[in-house]
């Protein structure tokens, strides 16, 4: 079948290990099915693998891929959950010190075909588009987890989404405005930042700026060069919510701060099952429409890439199959 896959890693240029070609099927095991993808999204996870963080070079070639949605063996219309749980493994399976992702220890989404368990499959809402299914189940299904189970805010809170742009705050300004909150959105790119108020931002800013007011929570995956401004923006008993680090670790944590103002920081890792269920609904329901920076048929996946390496991605990248 028709894949795209991890061939070679290389940390100076990670494209160079990307092919696109044949792969072998999927293989039958009990527990498990086959979704038939109609879609599937990129994410800088893929570029990761590629440069051979954490994507063990003994599994290559390795399908690459933790967003998708297809259709089952029975015939069902699918999102693919992309965390995969141990053997034996009871409660959510993000808090499994042995869970991996798809394209991690299993091969991922980018194909015509994949098998995941049972388990790892959610309805497809019906009227949702097969390239916005493609944009849950990673950068989407992360922003929810953030915000509405570690952040703990209600309706009308402000929020600092921190790096307007990626996959993942892109999401959050749609999920917040959509919820009811106050989003301000800090990007160092002027358009990055009026895209967000056509997003439903309330406000933004460049990263550092003092804001007009502190915020309840600060939502960040850019790490080392906003940890200063995100603490400092906070309300006493605030909550920074961090799921990544895109700029490395902070040099300081500022400790001072956070016990003295009783500040709350919380990591937050993808999401389980019950939440990208609940997430495609809530996207449906309220009839939002995740941004979507381009879309590429699965044969020409490598221009995807170069898009989702490059300054100018706003959006998910998706592609077609």
């Amino acid at each position: 079948m028709l894949a795209v896959y991890a061939a070679r890693q290389s940390a100076d240029d990670p494209l160079s290990g990307l092919e696109v070609g044949d792969q072998p099927e999927p293989r039958s095991r009990p527990g498990w099915t086959t979704v038939t993808l109609r879609t599937s999204g990129l994410n800088h996870h893929d570029l990761w693998s590629l440069k051979g963080v954490g994507l063990a070079a003994d599994r290559l070639p390795m399908i690459l891929g933790c967003d998708g949605a297809g259709t089952t063996e029975d015939g069902q219309e699918v999102i693919v959950h992309a965390v995969v749980a141990s053997d034996g493994w009871l409660g959510d399976e993000t808090l499994d010190p042995r869970r991996t992702l798809l394209s991690e220890l299993n091969p991922g989404t980018m194909a015509e075909r994949v098998a995941v368990p049972e388990r790892n499959v959610v309805p497809k809402p019906t009227g949702m588009s097969w390239e916005h299914a493609a944009c849950l189940s990673t950068a989407w299904l992360t922003a929810y987890r953030m915000l509405f189970t570690n952040a703990g805010v209600q309706p009308g809170a402000t929020v600092l989404v921190q790096g307007a742009g990626g996959g993942v705050a892109t999401a959050l300004v749609q999920l917040g405005a959509a919820a009811g909150l106050r989003v301000w959105a800090t990007s160092r790119d002027a358009s990055k930042r009026a895209r967000a108020l056509e997003l439903g931002a309330a406000d933004v800013f460049e990263p550092g700026a003092r804001l007009p007011d502190r915020v309840d929570a600060v939502l960040d995956t850019v790490g080392a060069a906003v940890w200063r401004h995100s603490i400092k923006s906070l309300v006493s008993g605030g909550t920074l919510v961090t799921a990544g680090a895109t700029s490395g670790d902070p040099s300081r944590t500022e400790l001072n701060d956070i016990f003295f103002r009783q500040l709350r920081v919380v990591g937050s890792t993808m999401g389980n099952r019950s939440e990208l269920e609940r997430l495609a609904r809530f996207v449906s329901e309220r009839g939002i429409e995740p941004v979507i920076d381009s879309t590429h048929p699965l044969d020409q996946a490598r221009a995807g890439f170069e898009r989702m390496a490059g300054d100018e991605l706003f959006g998910k990248v998706v592609l077609t199959h």
